[in-house]
């Protein structure tokens, strides 16, 4: 009876308009809906799906009887003219056919088209700036006028009394209708970030938010200068914005184009590194103690003996005060000591922890920061990419670079650089002042990533320690009073925990903090953090720490801060974690990128409801933070 009903009920709506939900005639915008004609599913999931789960002979579409006719037809008049391909022939061209498709389709996101936007003319830079081109054959456009008449529209932001509760929502910005300044009326409600916060755009007319600094031909000029092309309109420039960013610049870190040439050429100067080498090549040396034996009984009395003698001599007695402890490291009292009791800590984070979502971290209350992973090896190659990685903003009151390695001597010569370029007591941009350079370097020995793995760094360093504490100790001699810290996982494979091994040895290494994230590089990402064995780490670091001080009375050692890290989503989750084991501060990672916010919730110890227009502010500030 239901099925009757049921089919009776269908047969009633038109065959057109089947499958479409019914909508109250308030809420449709448009006045007419357009039926697309129905696609087969079957060819659409044929058409989405990856090449590997294509059927290997898709069944051809419907055709009728006339187009079939037609194109036999056609196919019959050009047969003699193709040449006849043999069946492996044709296998080779399918294969190749269907290797062009793979590559095609190969990696992440292939469906995705990214449009480049140019304009219909193209702008000379020095027209678009407010200069005059001095090139003979300049292939751009210089004509102002008549770039304006064709470029696109500006982006304007609609005030409030643009929005309305009825279609279309948003009230259209009108145009202006001189066809010399065809800059929005409503100015207002365009403004240039970067305009206001330098006090002049660099992009020029070529601004999508030009309104927010042009001034009309025919209009009078205001108090801020303008730069101009004749019969154009002027641009404006904001000299007492100027002058105060010039004072006070956004970004610091910014290393000289100079200093990374002489790195990359290997002219820079690293002279502790080159002495610490040389140490190593000589304490290493095989036979060496024979040599210097059979030396020693040569010489006979030191009364008569020459120059090259005696300064053979001296290398001896270098050797014997230095042999037991080559890789000593740097006092205590010539560290920095890193007093991070009760902080938060931003995470490194890879691709996503650039400049501007640190500062937005910082804005919600990140107290303790660092830059992105920026590899040793690439960094001595000069790679500007990877030392744009080194910035640093005023806001970050503590501030380290990550650099992970393989190689000591690599690590130690970047590690010098640092201490001489960004170091307080260095000659460059870390002798300015507060806010400037680095407070600390970090060693990433947690690393996933199969490259870095695969490399010797990275997680690889826990299965090998004796090349950590190599690499530890000459990093320590080469960054001075800079403090070092590491960054672990648990160990490197599931059911093999190493991490706490190492926490004996962290005092010895000259590490001043380190932090544990409770995962296996196996791991990666899957499975709860292991907080419990954290626990046991930090138990094994205290006991470690708390016997160094009792060896070690004269000397001033401080406990070594000890962060965890892993699955803290919330401040309940951040203070539980805290109390249960006993860490210092935890590292927030993933928990910052789904909600930055969550800083202000630690610190406030509460969780935060934040409001939709509050997440609009909080992307718009980080929009803002990329342009400037």
């Amino acid at each position: 009876m239901s099925s009757t009903v049921g089919a009776s009920v269908v047969s009633e709506v038109p065959a057109a308009e089947r499958g479409i939900a019914r909508i109250k005639p308030e809420y449709i915008l448009t006045p007419r809906l357009v039926v697309k004609e129905a696609q087969d599913d079957d060819a659409l999931e044929a058409d989405a799906a990856p090449q590997s789960k294509r059927p290997r002979n898709p069944s051809p579409p419907p055709v009728d009887a006339a187009s079939q006719a037609a194109d036999d037809g056609e196919e019959g008049e050009s047969a003699s003219k193709k040449p006849k391909l043999s069946g492996a022939q044709k296998k080779k061209l399918a294969r190749e056919e269907d290797a062009k498709k793979r590559k095609e389709r190969k990696g992440m996101n292939t469906g995705r088209k990214f449009a480049r936007m140019r304009d219909e003319k193209q702008l000379c830079w020095k027209a678009a700036n407010g200069n005059e081109c001095t090139l003979p054959s300049c292939r751009f456009e210089h004509d102002i006028p008549s770039y304006l008449t064709a470029k696109p529209p500006d982006i304007y932001f609609p005030s409030r009394l643009a929005l309305s509760i009825t279609p279309p929502f948003v009230k259209p910005c009108s145009e202006a209708s001189d066809s010399m300044n065809p800059v929005k009326e409503e100015t207002a409600a365009i403004s240039c970030p970067v305009f206001l916060e330098r006090g002049v755009c660099d992009q020029g007319f070529k601004c999508r938010f030009l309104g927010g600094h042009v001034i009309a031909s025919n209009s009078e000029s205001s108090k801020l200068p303008e730069t101009s092309v004749k019969g154009a309109p002027s641009l404006k420039i904001d000299l007492e914005k100027q002058a105060a960013v010039r004072v006070s610049v956004t970004e610091q870190n910014i290393m000289p184009m100079d200093v990374i040439k002489s790195i990359r050429s290997r002219k820079y100067p690293t002279p502790k590194t080159d002495a610490y080498l040389k140490e190593r090549a000589l304490l290493d040396a095989p036979v060496e103690n024979e040599k210097e034996d059979v030396e020693l009984d040569a010489i006979g009395p030191v009364d008569n003996a020459t120059d090259a003698t005696v300064k053979l001599l001296e290398e001896v007695d270098t050797l014997a005060s230095q042999r037991d402890n080559p890789d000593g490291p740097a006092r205590f009292r010539e560290k920095k000591q890193l007093r991070w009791e009760g902080l938060n800590y931003l995470a490194p984070l890879t691709t996503v922890g650039n400049l501007p979502f640190r500062r937005l971290c910082v804005d919600y209350g990140a107290q303790v920061t660092c830059g992105e992973m920026a590899l040793a090896t690439s960094l001595l190659t000069g790679n500007r990419d990877e030392w744009s990685l080194i910035r640093r903003h005023p806001s970050e009151t503590m501030f380290g670079i990550q650099a992970p390695g393989s190689r000591p001597e690599a690590l130690a010569r970047i590690a010098e650089v640092f201490a001489t370029e960004l170091g307080p007591t260095g000659k460059g941009l870390g002798a300015l002042g507060p806010q400037n350079g680095i407070d600390f370097v970090d060693v990433n020995c947690g690393c996933p990533i199969d490259m870095v793995f695969k490399g010797g760094a990275g997680s690889a360093l826990l299965d090998n320690t004796a090349r950590l504490g190599k690499i530890l100790a000459t990093m320590n001699r080469a960054l001075g009073e800079i403090p070092l810290t590491i960054k672990v996982r648990t160990g490197v494979k599931d059911g093999r925990n190493t991490a706490h091994k190492l926490m004996p040895k962290l005092s010895g290494w000259g590490v001043s903090a380190i932090t544990v994230h409770g995962r296996t590089r196996q791991q990666r990402y899957t499975k709860l953090a292991d907080w419990g064995y954290i626990k046991t780490c930090v138990d094994g670091l205290r006991a470690a720490t708390s016997t160094a001080t009792m060896d070690d009375a004269e000397e001033d050692v401080s406990p070594i801060p000890i962060f965890g890290g892993g699955d803290v989503y919330s401040a309940q989750a951040y203070w539980e974690n805290v109390e249960q084991s006993g860490v210092d501060g935890i590292m927030i990672g993933r928990g910052a990128l789904v909600k930055p916010w969550i800083f202000t919730e630690i610190n406030e110890r509460r969780e935060w409801d934040i409001s939709s227009r509050e997440r609009l502010e909080m992307i718009r500030k980080y929009a803002e933070y990329g342009l400037k």
